[in-house]
C-alpha cells in the first residue's frame, strides 16, 4: 500500500511498449520508427512529470532485457513505481533496481480532502476489473492493457494508456475530473 498526499504530483500511465516495433502497427501509432516513438514518448513524460513526481507505470514498459530497461527509465522524471504487464518478462529483483516498487496488483490511498472521509483509494493493475476491493464504496479503479479498445461504462474504472492520452501520462486531477463525471451520470 501507498499512501501519499495530494500536494504530491501524482501521475499514471501504462502501455507504452519502449523499443517494441510492432506496436506502432497494431495500435495505429503514428510514427515512422520505433526510435521516433521512444523519443517522443520520453519527451511527452518529461513535459509532464517534474523531477519529485511519483508515477505509477500499470505495465508493458519495454520491450528489451532490464539494461534497455534501465537505459530508457534513466531518461525520465519522477519516481516510478512499477506493475507488472503481461509483455513485462524480467524478473522483480532486477525490476527493483530501476523501480521503486514492482507489484503485480497495487493498492493507493490518496489524501485528499475534496473526497468523502478525506482518502482516495485505487486499485492498479495492468488488466481491467469488473469489481475490485471497494468498488462499491468509492474506490478507483485505473488499469492499462486494452489499449482504448474497451467500451467505456459507468463504473469508476478508467483505461490509463497512453494510446489514449497523446502518448503522455494522466495526473491524479485528470483521473479525478473523469470519475467526477461518471459519478454524475
Amino acid at each position: 500500500m501507498v499512501k501519499i498526499t495530494t500536494n504530491t504530483q501524482i501521475w499514471f500511465t501504462s502501455d507504452h511498449h519502449f523499443g517494441h516495433e510492432n506496436i506502432i502497427k497494431y495500435c495505429s501509432r503514428p510514427f515512422q520508427s520505433v526510435e521516433e516513438m521512444n523519443l517522443k514518448m520520453i519527451e511527452n513524460w518529461n513535459q509532464v512529470i517534474p523531477h519529485d513526481g511519483i508515477v505509477f507505470h500499470l505495465g508493458d514498459f519495454a520491450y528489451g532485457g532490464i539494461e534497455f530497461v534501465r537505459d530508457i527509465r534513466a531518461k525520465l522524471n519522477g519516481t516510478i513505481h512499477f506493475v507488472r504487464g503481461n509483455h513485462d518478462k524480467i524478473q522483480d529483483s532486477q525490476l527493483l533496481t530501476v523501480f521503486k516498487t514492482v507489484n503485480d496488483i497495487a493498492r493507493v490511498k490518496v489524501i485528499d480532502p475534496d473526497v468523502p472521509e478525506g482518502i482516495q483509494r485505487i486499485e492498479l493493475c495492468h488488466y481491467p476489473f469488473k469489481s475490485w476491493n471497494g468498488s462499491f464504496r468509492g474506490s478507483w479503479h485505473l488499469y492499462g492493457h486494452c489499449h482504448q479498445n474497451l467500451p467505456e461504462d459507468s463504473s469508476f474504472s478508467f483505461d490509463i494508456g497512453v494510446d489514449g492520452f497523446n502518448f503522455t501520462p494522466v495526473s491524479y486531477e485528470q483521473v479525478k475530473t473523469k470519475m467526477n463525471q461518471k459519478q454524475s451520470l
